[in-house]
């Protein structure tokens, strides 16, 4: 793997501290895939040779060296720039042993960092007069010796209760209740591995749909074309308004709050936004304050405001650089409809000794960008 020009491969494992593996193992490993999509936790798998004779199978195997809570980091070198792929721990290992030499395989899958917050059920903890972007500072904190440093947006709406009149307890586990706050504020949560192995930087806050774009994706070009062919679909149901009644505490009589747009929480990409062909009335926020209820009110909104998607296939090599998940790249080629800036919704790295190659989802809230050029 190490020897694919222009591309290197560097695997460092380790019970907490990862380091570079034996060049034995570099030269077993036969394939890695690394999935990071928005609103979901990244993954990997790595497949190994598991020669008969080997050092994996004779010593490393049985000494634990791939098991449970084994931390791996992946990164790649493409053209002289690094990029961390991924930084997480072992969860299951596969063994496939065969009567044909060179068919036994190990398979280790595993799970980013996140999983760590996600072992432990905690007790009621109160958290009083803590706004919900001081609630996630303080939980992450607690993960610190993982090398995870915490990026925390303060919610657009307020949320800072006197404990007179609210505590906030937690339930759950911490990944579970850091997870419920940003989808209640219309906010994300994940970790960013990088910019260095062993560090990693927890995200919560809107998602960023703002920064120098990535290189352009570009088809039916010609010579200048770096992907084959695209595929775009706008799903007319896709949007939906949501509707908020609150009371009001003086006077106990109901009222519908007024949605804010989305665009507060996302900057707009498309000139034609998708319509919201569908109502719906978000359960619940009767008995809550104002400032929650127009929070998942907007959260709500923003969930349902991607009406246009796009995806394909490229090679890392031809494009020259590593697509990434969570930030913006320009598509030209598609069109005035389909052309433009989109949010990397999802990337598949898939690694092999010769090729490398990413499948990537893209996603807009309407057709035609706002911003027709993009960055060559």
């Amino acid at each position: 793997m190490a020897d694919i020009a222009p591309v290197h491969l560097t695997l460092l494992m380790g019970p907490r501290i990862p380091v570079p593996v034996p060049r034995q193992v570099t030269d077993a490993l036969l394939s890695a895939q690394v999935t990071i999509t928005a609103g979901q936790r990244s993954g990997f798998q790595l497949s190994f040779d598991l020669s008969k004779k080997g050092l994996i199978h004779n010593t490393l195997l049985p000494a634990g060296f791939f098991d449970p809570e084994i931390r791996v980091v992946l990164s790649v070198t493409v053209r002289g720039t690094p990029t961390v792929l991924m930084d997480g721990v072992c969860i299951r290992q596969e063994v496939g042993i065969s009567n044909e030499p060179g068919q036994s395989t190990l398979t280790v899958t595993g799970e980013d960092l996140t999983v760590l917050m996600d072992l432990e059920e905690k007790p009621e903890i109160p958290f009083p007069a803590m706004s919900p972007a001081a609630r996630v500072a303080a939980i992450v904190a607690q993960y610190a010796t993982w090398g995870i440093t915490p990026l925390v947006i303060p919610e657009l709406f307020p949320q800072t209760p006197m404990p007179t009149q609210r505590v906030d307890f937690q339930q759950g586990t911490d990944l579970a209740y850091v997870t419920e706050l940003a989808k209640a504020n219309g906010y994300v949560f994940y970790l960013d591995p990088g910019p260095v192995p062993g560090i990693s930087r927890a995200y919560f806050g809107p998602e960023v749909r703002l920064g120098v774009p990535q290189p352009a994706l570009t088809v039916n070009s010609d010579a200048a074309s770096n992907v084959d062919q695209m595929t775009f679909s706008f799903d007319g149901t896709a949007r939906e308004q949501p509707v908020a009644v609150v009371q009001i505490p003086a006077t106990k009589v109901s009222t519908v709050l007024p949605v804010p747009e989305v665009s507060v929480l996302r900057p707009p990409l498309a000139a034609r936004p998708a319509p919201a062909l569908k109502k719906k009335v978000v359960a619940g926020t009767a008995k809550k304050d104002a400032p929650q209820a127009l929070a998942e009110t907007l959260a709500k909104a923003a969930e349902s405001a991607d009406a246009v998607s796009g995806s394909g296939q490229l090679d890392v090599v031809r494009y020259g650089h590593v697509l990434r998940a969570r930030e913006l790249v320009g598509v030209r080629g598609a069109g005035i409809t389909y052309d433009g800036l989109y949010f990397v919704k999802s990337v598949t790295h898939n690694l092999q000794r010769g090729g490398y190659t990413q499948n990537f989802t893209l996603a807009r809230e309407g057709l035609i960008a706002l911003q027709p050029n993009v960055v060559p």
